[in-house]
């Protein structure tokens, strides 16, 4: 793997490592190194004795609702009463504004099942070292003459493991007893040999339904004897062990004939290690490539590089540290993204009872774990972002029927992948009453259309359905003349003097305010200046009495400054609609709100979020604060996975996948007309390094090498472009030229400014 001589105890590293390595196998699948193709995901533990990977996928979402029970609920006769009665000053009226249903949950994400490989008898344990190559997603694990290694295949959506000298006598089984699993799950299984493979299957049915899923394991042996057992296969005599295994989930009866076929395919006939060499080799062509247009290097110390990752996670002061994060976010959030984009747990769970039902939840989860997808350059994370997008439309625009009364779209705040319906929601947490969703999960596209200098039709036409609920919704106005958003949320907090649904949450109002505008830019000129018209007429941000952006714009409603979410900073991030150099005094105002905001119960994505606003905001000192407060909170397993609490407490990929977010926003940060360079470094951890690769949303890449007091850009613009450089020194025009390479270079120490080529730090 790059970064080898870690994994080898040769000489350190020279350059950041491109993955990660323990000396031992994990004791708890939360340890497990991770791999995956956007499908099928693995969780490797490493073991020579027990050899034992949890197989996973997308559509494992295990179903425990009645008919009816995911409908949204049918509230859109009731809505003008309750607007009545919020704009009366009724405070708790929205807290009725249901159909009495009690809080459900979405479909819990789950795991499917293990293939094991078990040494007869177990003999010694010699020597372990297990590693991940992040560049090709390969986990490996070594002891003595024996290697397994594991990928999943992005090419071919195909989990392959290649076991090289596994033992004079190996026992091989598909095993659903994982953690949490349901006593009433019904599982059975297979297996059928011939001609040096064996074909081994788990079928399971969930309980009370028809739905279930399958497991194929194809088992290709290099040499020896293959036998049947109760639970699996035993092989005597093996050279070289390939599995190669997939997930199927289905409604009824499944024949696996079809996918034993497809299985023997890939296999061919020209043996177990030749057959794994081509189709890693199919592998890395796509996931090699995605992972290495963007890189950071922060110059760490070469022997912190070669040191273990639960090493250097105790060191979490070091740059070493953030590079091997960085590093490891990147694999993780490619790795999560295919079919949809990453859930609260990535792809990865080993238990049954998953936190939240590890689904994906839009009201800032899912857009902090995909915040680099433009700017880190993977277009693959946008692509699965959509995919999930696409799949739900129909049921966006039964929300908007059905609780609004309202033509066009509205997206839930919480979903399994299957029902985009907002059914979840409760008198504490009114989240059918929110309708900023839709914006920002538009968002991303939105900036990648930018980036790519192009009008995406599928996205225009999503973004002027987005409009047309709110020409419908938008048609109550406050005691000033100005539309109000009513009813209005604002995740997931109250405010002071009302109840949780209220009227003018500050991100709805932003929501509603860029919706309208993003939709004018591409609607035809008549419409474009109707939508302007409706966007004007919302009302402005408030200034509290702290001098703080308010969560609400309504007279009455006072901030509760202690929570973890921060939604009425969204004007700030992810949206550029408040900035230090366009809108001062409600930067201002915004940078107080942070300044005040609380911690609540330290879940890793507000501190991230905080650390985003806060770079945003060029406050390099908070920025620093929020990421030293996740690198010393100890958030991170041995996988370099993370936990939404302190103390490894819930496997949760919000901190994993979010914080290259947080590095390449603290270094360079880019809108259609401005680039910003090291906007907030955060100290003592970004001193120096090197970022390359960035893509701006004014369509060029950049390569940003910075030292204390110094820094060379490289742009390499694929259109012209005009923008504002916003750099250290100061602020000035820059005209960009498609084709060519613009070096931009700090000025010199003595205030001479340094020539167009002078080389850099």
């Amino acid at each position: 793997m790059t970064g080898g001589p870690a994994m080898t105890g040769a000489a350190p590293a020279t350059g950041p490592v491109h993955g990660t390595w323990e000396p031992a196998p994990a004791a708890r699948w939360e340890d497990a190194f991770l791999t995956g193709n956007g499908r099928h995901g693995a969780l490797v533990y490493g073991d020579p004795a027990d050899d034992r990977v949890i197989v996973t996928h997308h559509t494992l979402v295990r179903p425990h609702h009645r008919p009816g029970d995911t409908d949204p609920p049918r509230l859109a006769d009731r809505l003008p009463a309750l607007q009545d009665a919020l704009l009366a000053g009724d405070p708790t009226a929205a807290e009725a504004f249901t159909d009495g249903r009690p809080l459900r949950w979405i479909q819990p994400f789950h795991p499917g099942f293990l293939t094991r490989l078990r040494a007869e008898p177990p003999g010694p344990r010699p020597g372990v070292r297990r590693g991940i190559d992040f560049t090709t997603g390969v986990a490996t694990a070594t002891a003595g003459a024996r290697t397994s290694r594991v990928f999943a295949s992005r090419a071919d959506d195909v989990l392959v493991q290649y076991v090289a000298e596994p033992g004079p006598r190996v026992a091989v089984e598909l095993d659903h007893r994982l953690d949490g699993v349901p006593p009433g799950l019904a599982v059975g299984r297979g297996a059928a040999t011939a001609h040096g493979e064996t074909l081994l299957t788990l079928h399971a049915r969930y309980p009370g339904s028809p739905l279930g899923y399958t497991g194929l394991t194809l088992v290709v042996a290099d040499t020896g004897r293959t036998t049947l057992t109760d639970r699996g296969i035993r092989v005597d005599g093996a050279g070289g062990l390939l599995l190669l295994t997939r997930v199927h989930r289905h409604d009824g009866p499944y024949d696996p004939a079809g996918g034993a076929a497809a299985l023997r395919a890939l296999a061919g006939d020209d043996g177990p290690a030749a057959a794994y060499a081509r189709l890693l080799a199919r592998h890395t062509a796509l996931h090699g490539a995605a992972y290495h247009r963007v890189a950071l290097d922060l110059d760490a110390d070469p022997g912190e590089r070669a040191l273990p990752g639960s090493e250097l996670l105790a060191r979490p002061a070091g740059p070493a540290l953030l590079e091997r994060l960085f590093a490891a976010g990147r694999h993780h959030l490619l790795s999560s993204s295919g079919l949809y984009p990453p859930r609260l747990c990535g792809l990865w769970t080993g238990d049954w009872d998953t936190a939240w039902s590890g689904g994906f939840t839009t009201d800032a989860n899912l857009a902090l774990q995909t915040a680099s997808a433009v700017a880190a350059d993977l277009p693959e994370v946008l692509d699965a972002h959509r995919g999930l997008l696409r799949g739900q439309l129909a049921d966006w625009r039964d929300n908007a029927r059905a609780v609004f009364g309202a033509r066009g779209v509205v997206a839930p705040a919480h979903t399994d992948g299957e029902s985009g319906h907002a059914y979840h929601f409760d008198r504490e947490y009114p989240l059918h009453l929110w309708t900023a969703a839709a914006d920002w999960l538009l968002l991303p596209l939105l900036e990648a259309d930018e980036a790519d200098g192009r009008h995406d039709p599928w996205l225009t036409g999503l973004l002027l359905e987005l409009a047309d609920f709110y020409e419908d919704f938008l048609t109550r106005t406050g005691p000033d003349g100005r539309l109000a958003v009513v009813p209005s949320y604002s995740p997931e907090n109250r405010p002071r003097g009302g109840s949780w649904g209220a009227v003018n949450a500050t991100m709805d109002l932003a929501a509603a305010r860029h919706a309208l505008t993003a939709a004018a830019d591409r609607a035809p000129e008549e419409r474009a200046a109707r939508l302007r018209a409706l966007a004007d007429r919302l009302p402005p941000y408030r200034v509290n009495a702290d001098g703080a952006l308010a969560e609400w714009a309504w007279p009455g409603l006072g901030d509760r400054y202690d929570h973890r979410h921060l939604s009425h900073l969204y004007p700030v991030w992810p949206l550029d609609a408040v900035t230090p150099y366009d809108t001062p005094g409600l930067a201002r105002a915004a940078a107080r709100a942070l300044a005040l905001r609380g911690r609540e119960n330290d879940s890793a994505h507000g501190h991230l979020h905080q650390g985003l606003i806060a770079a945003r905001l060029g406050d390099a000192g908070r920025t620093g604060d929020a990421l030293r407060r996740v690198l010393d909170g100890d958030y991170f397993h041995a996988s370099l996975m993370s936990a939404h609490y302190p103390k490894r407490n819930v496997y949760n990929a919000d901190a994993a996948h979010a914080l290259p977010a947080l590095l390449v926003e603290s270094l360079v940060r880019s809108t259609p007309g401005r680039l910003v360079l090291l906007p907030a470094p955060p100290p003592g951890l970004c001193s120096r390094g090197r970022l390359t690769g960035v893509r701006t949303r004014f369509g060029a890449r950049i390569d940003l090498t910075w030292a204390p007091g110094t820094y060379r850009a490289v742009l390499r613009p694929s259109r012209d472009a005009s923008i504002e450089l916003c750099a250290p020194e100061g602020r000035r025009r820059l005209a960009l030229r498609a084709g060519g390479e613009h070096v931009l270079v700090s000025p010199r120490a003595d205030g001479a400014a340094a020539g167009p080529n002078s080389p850099g730090p």
